[in-house]
This record gives structure tokens, C-alpha cells and sequence, in this order.
């Protein structure tokens, strides 16, 4: 009940102080008033903290990168591969680039994916503005970027070549996980897209850092998620940081039920492998690996 009273505390995104538009059937601005707002608005948390006009904020830029998939929906072929097999990311590529071969079940049916292979836009969200991209460029975030850029010409090289490659040289990128990959059975897609953040860095001027980062207002009343988020693997952590963040002293007196929900919360399994060993038996048991 607790983590329940905890989500819904922390995605208040409605609460945003910002004009509205629903579908093009009403249009209007709301005001609300609210002791805390998360911001969890995928690729756009950026502009929105930028607007809030806090601080923290400062230095820091988004770097959007497109998702594209080969993806196969015929049954014949779909029905013979039941996993998800991964191989390695090429030299200079992302982390998030490890191609790897996905069965999923799309309405009932068997569905394969291969990818992913990266392609540029500006946008922010995948229906997000070609301006997202130049709107967010402040002073003081453009010698952090360009800092950036300079320290990973090869993830530029990287991406002008994903860009370049045909769907032929991408089939011949699925053929060494399917070789009897047929062009006819595949169709290319675009799945949507990361924004990866750029930030300013004490030593190196600027860095490009992948994964995401919690950005919180000093008083607490304010927070966001920046950056590319796989989604459940880091809910929670995210959730934690959050309260360390904008909640500090709440988080003491939560601690309890917290180390009562999270057995590892406050503790650091490699320096106890007994817990280690029990959660993971937990889990496992849990999951029906065992």
C-alpha cells in the first residue's frame, strides 16, 4: 500500500504547469498548485525542467537517437524462434545498440524483432517537434555538447553509417542470427526514440552519458528523469533516488517499511553474500527459475 501511496505521489506529471491540448477536442491552460512534481515526460523531461527554470538544470542537453527494427510477422517463421538471443555491440557503437533477436506474441500471434538500428531526429518523442532539438540549446549547455562531440567522433561515425546502411546490408545484419532470412518476410520499422544525456563534467568539460540521471530542484520540490530508461529494471531505483532526493527526512522514517519491501534497501550485496545468496534465491523462486 505504501509503494502504491509512493508511485502515485511521485508521477504527478499531469500537475505540470503548462498549456494543454487533448486530442484537438479542447485546448486551455490549468493551473495547479502541488507541494512536488515529478517529471516523467520520456524524452521531453528535458524541455519541461529547462522551462521550470531551476538551476540544477544548467548544463544540461539531450542527444536524440531514433530506434528502427526489422520486424517479421509471418507465422511460419515467427513460430520457430521462442526467445530473445543476444549478440555484441559493434566497435564504437552505444550500449543500448546490442543487436538481438526478439520473440514477442502481438495480438495472439508470433512476431519476431531484430535490431536496433539507430537513424537521427531532432524530435524529442517519437511525434515530438523537428525544433525539440535546437529549442533546447541554451548558453549554457552548447560547450558541453560541443565537448562531447568531440570525445565520441566515434559514435558519430557510428551513427552516419547506420544511417547510410541500406535494408540489404541490414538483412545481412539479421542473417547472422537468421540465415535463411528472406527480404519478403521482414519489414523495417521505426520504434521511437532515446535522448541520451549530455552534461557538463568538471574534468572533461562535457560527457555523453548513457543510462539515466534524477535532476532535482534544491528545495525539493521539483524532480525529473532525464535520459534513456529501460523502463521496469530501474522503476525502483529511480523511485529511491526520488525520495533520497526530495524527501530526505521522510525517507528515515520510511527506511523500515522500505528495507521491509526491498530487503537490499540501505545495504551492498557484495559486501553481503549471504543476503545476495538469499535474494537471489528469492527471486528466482519467484520467477519460476528454479
Amino acid at each position: 500500500m505504501m509503494l502504491m501511496v509512493m508511485t502515485i505521489k511521485l508521477m504527478i506529471v499531469n500537475v505540470l504547469l503548462m498549456n494543454r491540448k487533448t486530442n484537438g477536442l479542447s485546448s486551455g491552460s490549468k493551473r495547479y498548485r502541488a507541494r512536488f512534481v515529478f517529471v516523467g515526460a520520456g524524452g521531453y523531461s528535458l524541455p519541461v525542467l529547462q522551462r521550470s527554470g531551476i538551476p540544477e538544470i544548467r548544463g544540461f542537453m539531450g542527444f536524440p537517437i531514433s530506434g528502427e527494427f526489422l520486424v517479421c510477422q509471418n507465422p511460419d517463421v515467427a513460430s520457430k524462434h521462442v526467445s530473445k538471443v543476444y549478440g555484441k555491440a559493434a566497435i564504437g557503437a552505444p550500449p543500448m545498440s546490442v543487436p538481438h533477436l526478439d520473440a514477442r506474441r502481438i495480438g495472439g500471434q508470433p512476431v519476431l524483432l531484430f535490431g536496433p538500428f539507430a537513424g537521427f531526429s531532432p524530435r524529442f518523442l517519437k511525434s515530438g517537434s523537428l525544433t525539440d532539438l535546437f529549442r533546447s540549446i541554451r548558453c549554457s549547455n552548447i560547450i558541453p555538447a560541443a565537448a562531447a562531440g568531440l570525445q565520441n567522433l566515434d559514435l558519430s561515425l557510428y551513427l552516419l553509417k547506420q544511417l547510410m546502411a541500406s535494408k540489404s546490408q541490414k538483412l545481412a545484419e539479421l542473417r547472422q542470427f537468421v540465415p535463411d532470412a528472406k527480404a519478403e518476410d521482414w519489414t523495417l520499422v521505426t520504434a521511437g526514440q532515446r535522448v541520451q544525456i549530455i552534461k557538463g563534467d568538471p574534468k572533461k568539460t562535457g560527457i555523453l552519458q548513457f543510462g539515466t540521471e534524477v535532476v532535482a530542484a534544491e528545495d525539493g520540490s521539483l524532480a525529473g528523469l532525464l535520459g534513456a530508461s529501460p523502463g521496469a529494471s530501474t522503476a525502483v531505483q529511480v523511485s529511491l533516488d526520488v525520495l533520497a532526493s526530495c524527501f530526505p527526512e521522510d525517507l528515515k522514517r520510511w527506511g523500515p517499511k522500505l528495507r521491509e519491501m526491498i530487503p537490499s534497501f540501505g545495504s551492498r550485496l557484495s559486501e553481503d553474500p549471504e543476503l545476495a545468496k538469499t535474494l537471489h534465491q528469492t527471486t528466482s523462486n519467484a520467477l519460476g527459475l528454479l
